[in-house]
């Protein structure tokens, strides 16, 4: 009568573990999506401090997008 109780608690702590091994991931790509956007944060920073430290009849440009050649 063991062996029942015994192989679902087997298969419960089967499924427990794959469910922690998902989380693991996922936390995994939030930190890693969480660095990347703090990089694009101070990217972003730091060339509005450069912006404005220029003077006002500097000519600057923006980009606009790609261009694709037929």
């Amino acid at each position: 009568m063991a062996a029942p109780v015994d192989l679902e608690l087997k298969k419960a702590f089967t499924e427990l573990q794959a469910k922690v091994i998902d989380t693991q991931q996922k936390v995994k790509l939030a930190d890693i999506q969480i660095e990347q956007l703090n990089r694009t944060k101070k990217h972003a920073h730091l060339t509005d401090t450069e912006i404005m430290t220029l003077v006002d009849e500097t000519r600057m440009y923006e980009g606009v997008g790609r261009i694709l050649k037929a």
